[in-house]
């Protein structure tokens, strides 16, 4: 039984092998369309050294004077609208009584100006009446003409009247508005005397301490804005020709290398420019880079306020497609794959 299957297989040898080198094609040609036909491109992963930068906003006062307060500490954690300190207000506050004395005496000044606009008024009215009469006299003779002029100018300086205390009226109520609009200034300046952070963030540095005298413009503390935070690396032409803004990114800080953060690519400088000495060694600095920076979502850097600090070193990676990058020190072809998988986000 076994030399007829022998016969079967030597009759068929070749059919078989022509339908094994058959599926071995259709395999390969399968895993090209899949490689090249599917659109998919081989990427670098670009590796560059950098320092972690958090926003700074400096706190400063718009007038000069003296601190009272200082109500917050180096390191400590603050809301929008928190007070920060404050300054004193005793000659503002002096000020402010005597613009509001100005205020009332305009209000006065402007009562009294309508009570004569309607004295005036009345006064013009009888004067109206005395010259009708008059007309009526001179008419039968029982007036001389001059008494009729005297009678016409009566009321021609009772009309003038008017409009002399219809003016007055005019500067009483520009004065009480003058009044006003210093109130208003004076308030706003009070009001900027306690100095309130402008976002949420942390106390970098306290620059004074309470009773202290600053000039205009003098600085109270630094605040760090814990949502804005980036790190600026320098990429060779060939890499910064492929980025584009918000193209993804990573950072790896050295103090945490098992912990990556998403990025994206915030910035290109438009001009190459010779790499910082602090940056990179005497040899990548006599190669012209360009300027990139990487900036963290706000809810990645907020969720990781506590951690990230400025100054802190690490490296920021880019992923480029094509060739390997000239000058790039690390090869890997994805995003993904090797020791260093930062990448794939834990």
């Amino acid at each position: 039984m076994m030399k007829p299957l022998t016969a079967m297989l030597g009759r068929y040898k070749g059919f078989i092998l022509g339908a094994g080198v058959s599926a071995l094609a259709v395999s390969a040609a399968w895993g090209t369309w899949a490689v090249l036909g599917s659109g998919s491109s081989t990427h670098q992963v670009f590796k560059a050294n950098g320092r972690l930068e958090v926003q700074r906003v400096e706190i400063a006062t718009k007038f000069p004077g003296k601190v009272v307060t200082v109500e917050v500490h180096e390191g400590q954690s603050i809301k929008a609208g928190d007070v920060i300190a404050r300054m004193d207000t005793t000659d503002l506050e002096g000020q402010l009584a005597g613009v509001q004395a100005m205020r009332q005496r305009a209000m006065q000044a402007m009562g009294r100006a309508q009570g004569e606009v309607q004295v005036q008024s009345i006064k013009a009215r009888v004067a109206q009446l005395d010259l009708d009469n008059a007309q009526g006299m001179h008419a039968e003779g029982l007036i001389s003409t001059s008494e009729l002029q005297k009678r016409q100018a009566q009321r021609d300086g009772e009309r003038a009247g008017i409009s002399i205390a219809t003016s007055a009226v005019g500067e009483a109520r520009a004065a009480k508005e003058e009044a006003e609009a210093g109130i208003l200034r004076l308030n706003q300046a009070i009001a900027d005397h306690t100095l309130r952070a402008p976002m949420d963030g942390r106390i970098e540095h306290r620059v004074v301490e309470p009773s202290s005298v600053i000039p205009a413009g003098g600085r109270i503390a630094t605040l760090l804005d814990v949502t804005q935070v980036h790190m600026t690396i320098f990429v060779p032409s060939a890499v910064a020709g492929q980025l584009r803004i918000g193209d993804e990114a990573r950072i790896v800080l050295d103090a945490v290398p098992d912990l990556p953060l998403p990025a994206r690519v915030a910035f290109v400088a438009s001009d190459a420019q010779f790499t910082p000495k602090h940056v990179e060694t005497q040899k990548e600095r006599d190669k012209l880079s360009y300027r990139v920076k990487l900036a963290l979502p706000e809810e990645v850097a907020l969720q990781h306020a506590a951690l990230l600090k400025g100054g802190l070193t690490g490296i920021g990676m880019l992923r480029t497609g094509g060739a390997s990058t000239q000058g790039a020190p690390a090869s890997q072809s994805s995003w993904s794959t090797g020791r260093d998988a930062f990448f794939a986000l834990k």
